[in-house]
């Protein structure tokens, strides 16, 4: 655990995940992509259990920032982070940010500097275009939101 502007960062496999934390990692992702971005999808794709899961949390436990980490050949060719997401309670005070950094720098310590493939909402291409990710691909709809392909080479 290391903490970086007031988040706990902890990086778990799915099986060393407690039954708690999947809670409120499926919680978080159930209360924002579902419930706030009126999507009915199904969230549970049998991909989690391939996944390293970022943990964001403030000094209570409670989670405020989290994405999936994939080595190459998973969900892309090349390396891949998903499901990024923060909680209401962590907008606007930099946890966005704070957790697309730390997501880079664990991938790149568990699988090396390499390129990174992300499928991003086409809204956000502005933030992820400032961490260095370059638009690869035309619009596409995923779950009737705009997305698109980034790479971070």
């Amino acid at each position: 655990m290391a903490k970086l502007d007031g988040m706990i960062w902890k990086i778990k496999s799915f099986d060393a995940l407690t039954t708690q934390e999947l809670y409120a990692i499926l919680r978080l992702r159930a209360e924002v992509f579902v419930v706030e971005q009126n999507c009915a999808y199904q969230d549970l794709d049998n991909s989690d259990q391939k996944a390293l899961h970022l943990m964001g949390t403030d000094e209570e436990g409670r989670l405020l920032a989290y994405t999936r980490i994939f080595e190459p050949g998973i969900k892309f060719a090349e390396a891949s982070i998903g499901r990024v997401v923060t909680s209401p309670l962590a907008r606007g005070t930099g946890a966005g940010r704070a957790l697309m950094e730390q997501s880079v720098a664990e991938l790149q310590q568990h699988f090396g500097v390499i390129p990174i493939r992300i499928g991003a909402q086409q809204y956000l291409q502005r933030f992820y275009t400032s961490l260095g990710f370059e638009q690869t691909s035309d619009t596409y709809m995923e779950d009737g939101i705009p997305h698109i392909e980034m790479l971070r080479p």
